[in-house]
């Protein structure tokens, strides 16, 4: 088990990325949250097996519609947190 802090840059706001991310992180059993941050870009908090975080991170990469782009995406591993389920915050 794993969990990542996840940075995406590009076009990932008003283009449908956090509800993306949250059907993603759903289909793949993860838990953790998405949120939009001031400067732009996407944050994600991701845990889960590593397996899955993998596909994850591809599908991230890949985005979700051609509105959106995403052109750097930062991962970091983090400490486990206590989560039930995945949501989309703020």
């Amino acid at each position: 088990m794993l969990n990542y802090l996840i940075l995406v840059s590009g076009r990932v706001q008003g283009v449908g990325f956090r509800y993306f991310t949250w059907q993603l992180a759903k289909d793949a059993g993860l838990m953790g949250t998405v949120r939009n941050l001031d400067d732009g870009r996407v944050e994600i908090v991701a845990q889960g097996p590593a397996k899955a975080l993998r596909q994850f991170l591809f599908s991230i990469k890949a985005g979700p519609s051609p509105y959106a782009k995403v052109t750097k995406v930062q991962v970091k591993e983090q400490n486990l947190a206590d989560f039930s389920s995945f949501e989309i915050t703020n």
